[in-house]
């Protein structure tokens, strides 16, 4: 058996003395391990950290065996995700959200929204938007999708401003509003894509959104909690964009 793909480095564990198991998230052949022998070498070493992007060949006898990787680095982007607090935790959230995925499965799409975040990590609201939007499709692959189209109520497409926590549908405004203590927040950026970047606030509503569906109809059935990476990181987040929001408006208003 072999095969030859793309896949991003989530994490490595050690395998003897010289070799590292290495787990990817591949582009075709879903979250993927594999052993690389002489993996902790100096030549090797530098190249297989989480956040990389690899060109990978896997081989193995059967297509059940571990199998063997042998590696080439394409684009090397650990270093920088390595920086700050915000690169390490979202890293770690995206790698536990990918696990929630059958090994070996392919998730073409969430590879490509893989790469876009990291590469996106400088710029906190846009790595935000990615985040949720990311955390939506792993919802909807693991067959609990919101549906964001129209109100649940009336059908209307138009004004959607809550999502209803027992049947995860949208509502329009008008009609959620008596049950609003009952509802969810839909931040207007979910659904409308030429309304503009999301506020810090639109942020956290939506990850409170994603947040709730997760822990409901994946990480409670299984009896573990949300990632603790997942709080740093979207705590960290929202306080720099906060603070942020905070200077600007102290500016503004001085003379």
């Amino acid at each position: 058996m072999q095969w030859t793909d793309e896949g991003i480095v989530l994490a490595t564990r050690r395998h003897g003395e010289t070799s590292l198991i290495l787990e990817l998230m591949t582009r075709e052949h879903g979250r993927h391990l594999g052993l690389v022998r002489g993996g902790r070498s100096r030549r090797q070493q530098p190249f297989l950290q989480p956040g990389n992007t690899l060109s990978v060949t896997w081989r193995a006898r059967l297509d059940e065996h571990l199998g063997n990787y042998a590696v080439e680095p394409t684009v090397e982007r650990a270093s920088r995700l390595m920086e700050g607090a915000a690169g390490i935790y979202g890293l770690q959230l995206l790698a536990a959200l990918l696990r929630l995925l059958p090994e070996r499965d392919p998730h073409a799409a969430l590879f490509d929204a893989l790469s876009a975040i990291l590469d996106a990590m400088d710029d906190p609201m846009t790595t935000g938007e990615l985040l949720v939007r990311f955390e939506l499709a792993i919802l909807d692959d693991l067959g609990f999708g919101l549906d964001l189209s129209r109100c649940a109520a009336t059908g209307e497409t138009e004004d959607l401003a809550f999502v209803s926590p027992k049947t995860a549908r949208a509502v329009s405004a008008a009609a959620g509003e008596p049950y609003r203590d009952k509802l969810l927040v839909l931040p207007a950026f979910l659904v409308d894509r030429s309304g503009g970047a999301p506020t810090p606030r639109d942020l956290f509503d939506a990850f409170v959104l994603t947040g709730y569906f997760l822990s409901r109809h994946v990480f409670e059935p299984r009896g573990t909690g949300m990632p603790p990476a997942r709080e740093r990181f979207v705590a960290l987040l929202l306080a720099e964009q906060l603070a942020a929001a905070e200077v600007e408006a102290v500016s503004h208003s001085q003379p």
